[in-house]
């Protein structure tokens, strides 16, 4: 019998690196130029897109409120309302006018009853001051050296837990914009991971553009899931859909606040000194003025008709404090009197007449007239 050197038996699936014929090892240059191109195109596709994409905001344009987690979107919408030199009225569900239509906002108001077209609406749903300072850090470099109307709702002030102090843990509105490691939100619980992609995400620009085709296009949800649900449709003929316009929310259900039944409501009022949102809205405040700005603060108004006596003496005291405080900042400010009970959807939201007449308001104010010129 022949002796047989094992050494020389090699099995049939054992293969060394680039054996197969299919395999292709890259050089060093080889890996260079992938690097460039990898590069070039996480750099120019946004920028690309923004060419394709037709976006020309009209008049009483307002971000989608179905694209309301859509901030590439809002900084392009930013962007160009800078580039025609607006006032820009920024703030949450208030200035957006959530129950009204676009026509019926405090911007068109102001633009109306002003005879020129200065005011655009940069509002964004839910924005509570916490989200309100990280959406104009990230998302509003375009925003330097404007004239800005900063909404302050007290809404956000009436309880703990509006005012993101409770120590339980509960989802609020664009948590994705809000400090993920600078200033500790109590019931904010999303773990480092979670906290260092956001942070990662909302300072590439690809990333932002790559979430704005997720939420416009996709329905949220990523092309992998989306090709899965719609095996037999091309992924890429959504990308030819327009905008959607910006339409009003839903109507309010049972009218008025008045038409609801007009109850009294007990209100916590959180201490201006120890509020966690106030804290915010000043960080806001000082972006603002980083990039040159020249801020006009906004308070209200509140629907005073729903506190109880003691609650309205204590939004009275937040009031009296936070003209104060832009006093003393120096700071222009302008809290109007109360809207009549019958202009209010709830708390803070006015109907159509309610903007109307806040924004005339507004117009009568001295110090806003002097800013506005």
């Amino acid at each position: 019998m022949t002796d047989v050197n094992r050494s020389d038996l090699k099995p049939e699936n054992d293969v060394t690196p680039f054996d197969c014929s299919h395999a292709l090892r890259l050089s060093a240059v080889d890996w260079v130029v992938v690097g460039v191109a990898v590069l070039l195109v996480v750099g120019l596709a946004p920028m690309a897109w923004e060419r394709y994409e037709q976006f020309k905001p009209g008049g009483d344009y307002r971000l989608p409120y179905e694209l309301g987690s859509d901030y590439w979107l809002y900084s392009r919408h930013c962007q160009e309302r800078c580039r025609e030199g607006k006032v820009l009225v920024v703030g949450d569900s208030v200035v957006w006018g959530h129950y009204v239509a676009p026509n019926e906002t405090l911007s068109h108001y102001l633009n109306e009853f002003s005879g020129q077209n200065r005011f655009a609406n940069l509002g964004l749903d839910g924005a509570h001051p916490a989200a309100l300072e990280g959406l104009l850090s990230y998302y509003g470099p375009h925003l330097y050296r404007r004239t800005v109307l900063l909404h302050f709702n007290p809404l956000w002030m009436t309880s703990v837990k509006h005012d993101l102090q409770t120590d339980k843990e509960f989802h609020f509105n664009h948590s994705d914009l809000v400090s993920q490691f600078a200033v500790k939100i109590p019931c904010y619980k999303a773990p480092f991971a979670t906290r260092a992609k956001i942070a990662l995400r909302r300072t590439i620009p690809f990333a932002n553009w790559i979430a704005h085709l997720r939420t416009t296009y996709y329905g949220g949800t990523d092309i992998q899931n989306w090709t899965l649900q719609r095996p037999y449709e091309c992924p890429f003929a959504e990308l030819t859909r327009s905008l959607p316009e910006p339409a009003g929310a839903p109507e309010p259900t049972g009218g008025t606040w008045v038409e609801k039944g007009a109850k009294k409501q007990d209100v916590t009022w959180v201490d201006l000194d120890t509020s966690l949102q106030w804290r915010f809205f000043g960080r806001a405040i000082d972006v603002l003025h980083t990039q040159g700005n020249v801020v006009f603060v906004l308070v209200g108004p509140f629907n005073e008709h729903m506190l109880n006596e003691k609650d309205a003496a204590d939004y009275d005291a937040i009031k009296t404090q936070v003209a104060a405080w832009c006093e003393k900042n120096k700071i222009p400010c302008f809290v109007p009197p109360v809207l009549p009970a019958k202009y209010y959807v709830d708390a803070s939201h006015p109907i159509g007449e309610g903007y109307a007449l806040w924004a005339r308001q507004i117009l009568a104010d001295p110090a806003f007239s002097n800013l506005a010129k």
